[in-house]
Parts: C-alpha cells; structure tokens; sequence
C-alpha cells in the first residue's frame, strides 16, 4: 500500500516515514502544500498524512483541494494545534482523522490500519496469483499454505507483481511504485530484489510465478 506524507518538519517526516516503511508501507514525503496537493490529486494513494502547518499551501487547503476533486482517500490530518476549533476545521475540509503532535507512533500505526480498513471494507484485501496469496492488511504472504518471510522491499515488490498479474511491469514502473523519486534506474537493486523475491516465492515449488522478460521487465503468470 502507497502512502504519502506531507510535513515540513524533516525529524518528523524522517521518524514517520522509516516507522511507515518498516511496517512495510510505499511511502512518499513531501514538504510544502502545492506538492502534496499535485502528488494526491495525480497518484492513486491508500492513504495522504497532511501536516496543518505547510508552507506555501497549508494541509486544510490541500485536503479541502483533493475533496474538491473527488478523490476519496482516506487522509489523517497531523497538528501540533489541539483546540476544538482546529480539529472541526480539519475534519470539515474532508479529513478522516485527526491526530495532534506530539504523538505515540503505536497509536498513529492503530490510526494508519484503521484508515485503511475503512478504505478497503467490503472490498478484497487479499490477493491471490495461483497458490500465492498476500494479505494486504496484515502483510503476510503465503505459498501452498506455507508462511513466507519477506522484507519491507520485498513485500512492497510482490505486493506491485501480484495488484499487475498478467502484465508486463517494467523497470520504470517499479522505480516509481515501490522505490521513490530519487532512485537510480541505472542500478540494477531491482534485478537484485527481484532475484531474492524469486528464490523465496519460486525456489521449491514446481511452477515458477516471477518471469524476467529481457529488455523488458518482468511478469507474474498466474496460468
């Protein structure tokens, strides 16, 4: 799941986006208002974090903005502000929680999976590619039944295979999805997480999932 986070506070944003990351989240950090607004309005995000306290755009703009356009992310509002005034503010621009700083990152992460519990009820949270299957609330991937440990990077890879089974993702699309906007596309780190998600997923079992399209990408078949 793709998340972006907008604070202008590089400590913050550092401790919310590793903590993110660690669970296992894409994440994506911004640091003024007029980003956050083009990023949220312009990519399919589970989830947008705005802090209050933007420079340029403020986040109750940004979030009455992406309301305006009827993009129906969940969004958690983050504020050093307490009073009731604000907090009616935020959630009267379209805001779905609201929770003010300092704050314990145990009750943001509860914060965070009840977001998006909200956002995926009545809809399917886990995916399936033959006897692969990933839950994408609990972040928990099996095969034949059998528990398969992955890393964060490793997670977010096959979690971005399996939402494109059947189709062709290319390098360029990896890149964008699962790393972030500073990756370097002439590594070959995809090549390599590629290769360690393949021995954990195909290695063992009869019928290989992950296929190398040379010059490509790479394809998950589920047939």
């Amino acid at each position: 799941m793709r998340i972006l986070v907008a604070e202008d506070e590089k400590r913050i944003a550092s401790f919310i986006s590793r903590g993110l990351k660690e669970e296992h989240y894409s994440v994506d950090v911004v640091e003024e208002g007029e980003s956050a607004a083009h990023l949220g309005s312009e990519t399919p995000y589970d989830l947008v974090i705005l802090d209050i306290m933007l420079p340029g755009k403020d986040g109750i703009s940004v979030c009455r903005e992406l309301r305006d356009k009827n993009i129906d992310v969940p969004i958690l509002i983050l504020t050093a502000r307490d009073s009731v005034k604000d907090k009616i503010r935020g959630l009267d621009a379209g805001a779905d929680d609201y929770l003010t700083k300092p704050f314990s990152f145990d009750e943001f992460l509860a914060r965070v999976r009840s977001l998006l519990r909200r956002k995926k009820s009545g809809k399917k949270t886990v995916l399936e590619a033959g006897d692969l299957k990933l839950d994408q609330l609990a972040h928990k991937v099996w095969r034949n039944g059998r528990e398969i440990p992955l890393t964060g990077k490793e997670y977010a890879l096959l979690e971005y295979l399996m939402l494109n089974a059947g189709q062709v993702v290319t390098r360029t699309m990896l890149s964008e999805h699962v790393w972030n906007e500073d990756f370097d596309s002439f590594t070959n780190v995809i090549d390599v997480y590629v290769n360690h998600l393949r021995n954990k997923i195909d290695k063992g079992f009869k019928k290989e999932l992950i296929h190398t399209l040379r010059g490509t990408g790479y394809i998950l078949k589920t047939s």
